[in-house]
């Protein structure tokens, strides 16, 4: 059998050496658990290691981020550029958390001030405010495919069920909750507006799907919807100076609100519907995001510039995190 030369053989050698080396030019992994957060001042989404709690990355986003989803997989996230007081924002990010990059700034013109996020079965569902719609971006096609108008003044948050066939809208100026329901062919929908107290922004669907919770951010108190129904079966007065946002926790036991102009979280018991803690965390608290574990809250802490995170067994902040500038929306990837 022939023998391979003394220099082919040390040379080809060295190439399985470098070949084993970690390729340079490769980006990064996403490291997971991970939280992501946007910071709306810096214009970026941050990557916390939850394992360190340190943030390990920092992608440029549009102008003025407000609220972030992710889809099925973890594998790409969703950036509502909501933009500022100068000029509207007309634009989502596309992030591929694989390179962690924005591959894509869907531009949503004409529509402007995009918000609400929701996926759900393989698309984004997604609102204008201004337009007062809700469209859905189709990820397979990368085209905006269904739009739908609420009739409603400031269409804000979305709520999505799985199969994307029924969306839930908070309209702040038109004192109102929307329920859309599509059709098989998903190509036509009914949409019935609900009246509620004044400015209702933050609200989320109970873990069984029964009930809707909608907070009040200009009078203090929580509409209670039967989905049945489609009907108001109370109201709660719970007190709060602005409320934002509206979360339950998994076992659907308890429901957090931030107040804003309070500086707390507030907690409702839902079984009793009273108010049984209001913790204070910070100057002006936004963003709630319940670990699926329901371990814990994540807490976005827009005045002070951190996410604190909220022990839902001791209801006590065990760590805040330093991500940006005026942090606010969120997700997990695992």
């Amino acid at each position: 059998m022939p023998t391979i030369p003394t220099r082919m053989r040390l040379a080809l050698t060295a190439l399985v050496a470098l070949s084993l080396l970690p390729d340079a030019a490769a980006a990064p992994a996403i490291v997971r658990p991970a939280l992501l957060v946007l910071n709306k001042t810096d214009a970026n989404l941050a990557i916390v290691d939850l394992k360190t709690f340190a943030v390990v990355a920092k992608i440029p986003v549009g102008a003025g981020p407000h609220e972030l989803v992710t889809n099925t997989e973890g594998t790409l996230a969703f950036a509502a550029n909501y933009g500022d007081a100068a000029a509207p924002g007309n634009t989502i990010s596309v992030i591929d958390l694989s390179t962690q990059q924005e591959t894509r700034r869907l531009d949503v013109s004409p529509l402007q001030r995009p918000h609400g996020l929701a996926f759900a079965d393989g698309k984004l569902f997604f609102t204008s405010e201004t337009s007062r719609v809700v469209g859905r971006y189709n990820t397979v096609s990368k085209m905006i495919d269904w739009v739908i108008g609420t009739g409603q003044t400031t269409t804000h948050m979305v709520h999505a069920t799985a199969d994307g066939k029924t969306l839930y809208t908070a309209n702040i100026g038109g004192n109102s909750i929307s329920i859309i329901e599509r059709n098989a062919a998903g190509t036509t929908a009914n949409v019935t507006s609900i009246p509620v107290g004044k400015g209702p922004e933050g609200f989320d669907v109970t873990p069984n799907g029964k009930e809707l919770w909608a907070a009040h951010s200009q009078d203090g108190g929580i509409s209670i919807i039967d989905l049945a129904t489609k009907k108001v079966t109370a109201t709660i007065d719970v007190r709060t100076k602005r409320s934002n946002r509206l979360t339950f926790t998994t076992d659907g036991a308890r429901a957090l609100i931030s107040d804003l102009d309070a500086g707390e979280i507030v907690v409702i018991d839902v079984a009793t519907r009273a108010v049984t803690l209001r913790i204070p965390v910070g100057k002006s608290p936004e963003g709630i995001l319940i670990d699926p574990d329901g371990t814990r809250a994540f807490l976005a802490v827009t005045g002070d510039n951190h996410i604190a995170i909220l022990d839902l067994k001791t209801m006590k902040v065990t760590r805040t995190i330093q991500t940006g500038t005026e942090p606010d929306g969120m997700a997990l990837v695992r």
